[in-house]
């Protein structure tokens, strides 16, 4: 066991009979020392017996009161000491000095400040048993938050607040002038200000007084900013400034204010800098949206998006801007491909005219349809680099917005939708495109968003519909029949992935009849190789032939019902040869002959010697006609036709491709580029040409004319109402009895997938079938009845 002491101390306790009066002398005097910063030589034990012995013998209001006074004088002293003495004296202009003065009444405010806390420390440990016993029989706040509300009272009072209050701003504006400041000494005084709190609300007393003077300010700094700036710079340094100023005031906010004004100020910094220039800024004359497209400064556009972004209305305005753009732009495109796409100049008869100048006529004719297909193929290649050009914006300087894309793809589609021709431009494009080789992954995917955007059905009015979709499709499947029956594709495996693509962006329905064709071809394959082998084991006819069978559905109406012509009799031989062949295998079929995509390989006899021609169908029948003829022999025009029984379109074609070409198998009477009803032909036994395998072309793929473009509204109108027809009877077999409203809501629903039919043009399609007695209007007048087949 440990020794016990034998001099054992007994502390003194304080009775009644101990003077009160004289406990507290002696506390108080060692208060005084302790905010004199001399408690170094005071005994905390005996300090705290003093305070335990006043609360124990139920004086504890004494003590707290006490306590309390003696704080506020020294509070008082301070003030008087230490702050008073370093008010600014309003008399300095320059910023530096004003600053400075500032400067300094913040930094004895946060002396004051430390030097109270420091004291206030002490004496909450000298009175802990106060604040545990007194403080909360008595329902009154504990020596330390007492302190604080002391502080408040004597320190944040007038005029000291008001001169705190105006060194901030102070401050805060000479920052703003761009001079260099003590941020240090702001923040010091600033955290004071957000440790005191309001002794009858909630918030602090940044919150009450600080912060709103500091939004005030800054209200009306940044309203005069947004002008003057507007007033001296162009977009490009207006946007760089605007957000150097939001980003100053965010690291205010961060480094010496408080992040509770971060979101207040900000929205100031947007009211007044951002939002009321909106447009403003966009439209500003060489520096605006438009030059900074023009001029790919990708950065600028990316600090105008994020500004806008910070306000509500910024967004919409910018993507109302955008595609204001991107259509005058289109509009631009559209303009100079139609402005330079001049229809095919008319050839006047008479004949008066002399052969040099119908020989002019016919050079620029031709000069004429090469232009167009330029034109054609420029303009889709100025829609890609476009789409390019904004697509490189959108990803670079707009993080890939969904929004702003969806407003270029609007954009984009409205003015493609404006050019009456986009759809044959867009197939012409395909089809080079094809048959010269893909120029990239981009560009296709790209062209392939075009075409989505033409065959964006639109009903622009009750009685008419864009013919996108229809005109499109018509002209891409001639194309694309074009390719595959001569064999110019560049590969398979392009096509069939152009086709995919086609599939994913348009549907299903857009390329059924396009994979039937493939299908055909396919079938055409396999179908000459056992005719061949048939041949093998029979007598073959003179001419060998390489058949193609369509179904008419799935190939273009120009070509499964197009021109057709007198073939000889040695062609017919081979012709009724496969026709067995191909009938003895397929029962209920037709077989229609379409010559007018077919081709040729025939060897021809010249003076000089012998060449194998490479000749479309109809120029075999043609050349076919010259084979008996004799020397010096011609045949009119009228002569040709009526043996032939060609199309004036396709005999004139063929017979320019023979007479007036590179080639010149026969010779035309008179000579010139043109060929015109009054002409004669003969036979050029003098050709010659150093190649022994020649291929004579005929005229490449042109724009239409405005007749065939009416033509092909007419009959994309004419395949619409049979489509239309054909859903109607369809819907009514299955339903028997509908009322008119349901029928046509079903209609439009069924149809929409491939066109928008108009209500107008569905009635008109009822009354047809009534009449042909499909259905029958019932009594009400507002239903049909389906009529069963007997």
């Amino acid at each position: 066991m440990a020794a016990v002491p034998r001099n054992r101390l007994k502390p003194k306790i304080h009775g009644p009979d101990v003077s009160i009066d004289e406990t507290w002398s002696k506390l108080s005097r060692n208060i005084v020392e302790i905010q004199r910063h001399n408690a170094a030589n005071l005994s905390y034990e005996e300090n705290h017996r003093f305070a335990y012995n006043m609360v124990l013998w139920k004086h504890g209001e004494l003590l707290y009161k006490g306590t309390n006074q003696l704080v506020a004088d020294n509070l008082d002293k301070l003030a008087n000491e230490e702050i008073v003495p370093t008010f600014p004296t309003g008399s300095d202009d320059d910023p530096v000095q004003k600053s400075q003065a500032g400067e300094t009444l913040l930094k004895a405010l946060r002396k004051v400040w430390d030097d109270h806390t420091s004291s206030l420390s002490k004496l909450r440990d000298v009175l802990k048993y106060m604040d545990r016993v007194y403080t909360k029989s008595a329902q009154v706040p504990e020596i330390w938050e007492a302190g604080f509300l002391l502080f408040l009272k004597h320190i944040i009072r007038p005029p000291i607040e008001d001169h705190i209050i105006s060194a901030i701003l102070t401050q805060i504006q000479t920052e703003r002038d761009g001079y260099v400041i003590n941020r240090s000494a702001v923040k010091g005084c600033v955290d004071v200000f957000l440790q005191l709190y309001d002794e009858h609300e909630d918030i602090t007393v940044y919150k009450r007084d600080i912060e709103p003077a500091v939004l005030k300010e800054s209200e009306a700094f940044y309203k005069k900013e947004g002008e003057h700036l507007l007033e001296t710079c162009d977009a490009r340094e207006y946007l760089s400034r605007v957000e150097s100023r939001l980003d100053a005031e965010e690291s205010r906010t961060l480094h010496f204010l408080s992040s509770q004004t971060s979101s207040p100020l900000r929205r100031i910094l947007e009211n007044n800098l951002i939002k009321p220039h909106l447009s403003t800024i966009i439209d500003m004359p060489n520096s605006g949206l438009d030059a900074m497209i023009d001029s790919d400064r990708l950065d600028d556009l990316a600090r105008l998006y994020r500004l806008f972004t910070m306000v509500p209305e910024g967004l919409p305005r910018l993507k109302k801007a955008l595609r204001e753009t991107v259509i005058r732009r289109g509009k631009d495109i559209n303009a100079s491909s139609l402005s330079a796409d001049g229809e095919e100049a008319p050839v006047e008869e008479g004949g008066a005219e002399s052969s040099t100048k119908a020989k002019g006529k016919g050079k620029a004719r031709v000069a004429n349809v090469a232009q167009t297909l330029s034109l054609a193929l420029k303009w889709v290649q100025d829609v890609l680099d476009l789409k390019d050009r904004f697509d490189g914006i959108w990803q670079g300087s707009f993080q890939s917005d969904r929004e702003i894309e969806g407003s270029l793809n609007e954009a984009f589609e409205t003015f493609i939708n404006l050019h009456e021709k986009s759809p044959e431009f867009i197939s012409l494009f395909i089809d080079e495109n094809l048959k010269k080789g893909l120029k990239g992954v981009s560009s296709m995917r790209h062209l392939i968003i075009c075409t989505r955007r033409v065959l964006k059905t639109e009903q622009k009015s009750d009685s008419e519909i864009h013919h996108g979709q229809g005109r499109f499709e018509r002209y891409y499947k001639g194309h694309l029949a074009k390719r595959l029956l001569t064999g110019r594709s560049v590969s398979d495996d392009a096509e069939r992935g152009m086709l995919a693509k086609l599939k994913v962006e348009c549907g299903y329905q857009f390329t059924q009849k396009l994979e039937g064709m493939f299908h055909d071809m396919k079938i055409s394959t396999d179908t000459m190789q056992a005719y061949r082998t048939h041949m093998e084991k029979t007598t073959a006819p003179e001419v060998d032939v390489s058949v193609t069978v369509m179904t008419s559905t799935f190939w273009p109406m120009s070509h499964s019902g197009g021109a057709s012509c007198r073939f000889p009799e040695i062609l017919i031989r081979s012709l009724k040869s496969f026709e067995q062949f191909y009938l003895s295998r397929h029962s209920g079929r037709r077989l229609t002959w379409q010559p007018s995509m077919g081709t040729a390989d025939v060897r021809v006899s010249f003076n000089a010697r012998k060449h194998d021609l490479n000749v479309s169908t109809f120029a075999l029948v043609i050349l076919l006609l010259f084979e008996n003829l004799a020397s010096g022999e011609f045949l009119t025009y009228e002569e040709v036709k009526s043996a032939t029984s060609i199309p004036d379109g396709e005999l004139q074609r063929n017979l320019q491709s023979l007479a007036c070409a590179k080639y010149k198998i026969l010779k035309k009477h008179p000579p010139g580029r043109d060929v015109n009803q009054d002409d004669s032909f003969s036979f050029n036994a003098d050709f010659s040409a150093p190649l022994q395998k020649i291929k004579i072309s005929t005229v490449a793929s042109k724009v239409e004319s405005t007749d065939e473009r009416k033509e092909t509204k007419d009959r994309i109108d004419e395949e619409r109402r049979h489509q239309t027809e054909a859903c109607i009877v369809r819907i009514m077999k299955d339903r028997k009895h509908m009322t008119h409203n349901d029928l046509i809501n079903e209609v439009t629903r069924q149809l929409t997938a491939r066109f928008l039919p108009n209500p107008l043009s569905i009635k008109k399609r009822i009354e047809g079938l009534i009449e042909r007695e499909y259905l029958e209007r019932c009594e009400d007048r507002k239903s049909y009845n389906y009529v069963c087949e007997s």
